[in-house]
């Protein structure tokens, strides 16, 4: 019983680590993240009055619009994204209105050369998020940190946003000093490869698509600041999306993709650039926005994709529906729905028992020959091989006795005699070995068939 106390726990020590492990699979991390990132649009529109051929005319030009990443910090409408995404509408520059006025002589008066200093314009920035459900929420700048006018890197390219909303699903900063080259390493965005696709229906353009890559290195900006370079692949519309670990946590801020030297303006894959987390958590220092605040969409939406992979489908179930009251309409939190429905309704064939037969049928073996082997031992428990019998009589002090008990029609026909043996019949031994006559202490060996 020691032996087999001290195994079972040895065996239990050394399962409780892997049990006590928190990584997710890299499936349900993915799907913790997504709800939390959304499509950034700033838009400029435009009245420009101008003179055309002697008229004064007010034409609307076709509104400019920059669109990038964000992602919401805090569960009551705190974003970040980066700065250049938000900058035409935030501090409009004197390029935008002149491209502006340009679009609307082109429409008015397509004949007369532009004259922009004669024209007068009144812009109407605006930002806006959309996010994965269509809805749109507008946004407001709360804290700008401009990029570094350079087209290698960008320095702090940060903003804060705030939307007018509350229970929103929320990432978490991870820790991007812990970052090691070769580390997996996923960016979340809006790619305008997708979101122009013409195959692609509107709701698929606004739900987060998802990179893989690794940290291949860790550069400086002209600033002399740290940034992480990335090998995941990235587009325009990715700017100031998430860069997350294995677990869903944050490790970076998306900023400018590299472009190729060619002048064509070709994306250069495996040369991306994301903002340490470290960046963001002392940005955010001075602000009413304050990460790792409760949220009770992920409450339900985390506690909702456990149960479901851990194969609780019910309870799995009955969170994401919480979810959605949440927040109405997410993709994922429908799909993952919709597949938990199809577990419950639907369940796997239940694997045959094979463990179990097994077990029963070696056990029922085991019985069977050890009642066998206990009936054999019994039954020979006092039987001795003839070089025993022959070692008794050359050896012991006092020669055995030796029965031959077979019934006297085997004894009469057999040519076998057994030296210095007494014959008696079966019966005899039956009344015990006192009614021949022998002593208690001599040592009898019968012979029977």
């Amino acid at each position: 019983m020691q032996r087999v106390f001290l195994t079972l726990l040895v065996a239990g020590f050394s399962v409780a680590p892997a049990a006590a492990a928190s990584d997710l699979s890299v499936q349900e991390a993915l799907l913790r993240t997504k709800p939390a990132v959304a499509i950034v649009v700033s838009e400029v529109s435009a009245e420009v009055i101008l003179n055309c051929h002697g008229r004064e005319l007010q034409v609307t030009p076709p509104p400019f619009r920059e669109t990038g990443t964000g992602w919401f910090i805090g569960p009551d409408g705190w974003m970040i994204t980066s700065a250049h995404v938000v900058m035409p509408a935030y501090q409009p520059p004197p390029s935008l209105e002149r491209s502006l006025v340009e679009k609307a002589m082109k429409s008015a008066c397509p004949d007369q050369a532009p004259a922009a200093k004669s024209a007068k314009i009144k812009l109407e920035p605006s930002i806006f998020v959309i996010l994965s459900n269509g809805i749109r929420l507008n946004a407001t700048v709360a804290k700008y940190s401009p990029p570094i006018a350079s087209d290698a890197m960008s320095g702090r390219d940060l903003a804060l946003l705030h939307l007018e909303a509350a229970d929103m699903p929320t990432l978490a900063l991870g820790d991007s000093g812990a970052a090691r080259i070769g580390d997996p390493i996923h960016i979340l965005g809006f790619p305008g490869v997708v979101m122009t696709h013409e195959l692609l229906n509107a709701s698929a353009k606004v739900e987060a698509s998802v990179t893989n890559g690794a940290i291949s290195g860790f550069k400086q900006d002209v600033a002399n600041r740290p940034v992480i370079q990335t090998d995941a692949p990235a587009a325009w519309g990715n700017n100031g999306g998430p860069a997350v670990d294995p677990n869903g946590r944050v490790v970076g801020v998306l900023t400018f993709v590299s472009r190729a030297s060619s002048g064509d303006g070709g994306i250069v894959q495996g040369f991306n650039f994301v903002i340490p987390a470290a960046a963001v958590q002392e940005f955010l220092t001075g602000t009413v926005a304050k990460p790792g605040q409760p949220s009770r969409f992920n409450a339900a939406w985390h506690a909702g994709l456990s149960a479901y992979f851990s194969g609780d489908y019910a309870t799995a179930r009955k969170q994401f529906l919480e979810a959605n009251r949440l927040l109405p309409e997410l993709p994922d939190v429908r799909r993952m729905t919709a597949q938990a429905d199809d577990k419950i309704n639907h369940p796997p064939p239940r694997p045959f028992p094979w463990a179990l037969v097994t077990a029963v049928v070696t056990l029922a073996s085991a019985s069977v020959f050890g009642a066998i082997g206990g009936a054999r031992w019994k039954r020979n428990r006092f039987r001795i091989p003839p070089s025993e019998v022959a070692r008794l009589i050359e050896t012991a002090s006092q020669r055995p006795i030796v029965l031959d008990v077979r019934d006297d029609e085997t004894y009469r026909k057999s040519p076998m005699r057994i030296p210095d043996s007494l014959h008696i019949a079966p019966e005899q031994l039956r009344q015990g070995i006192g009614s021949l006559g022998i002593e208690a202490e001599r040592t009898v060996v019968a012979y029977c068939t």
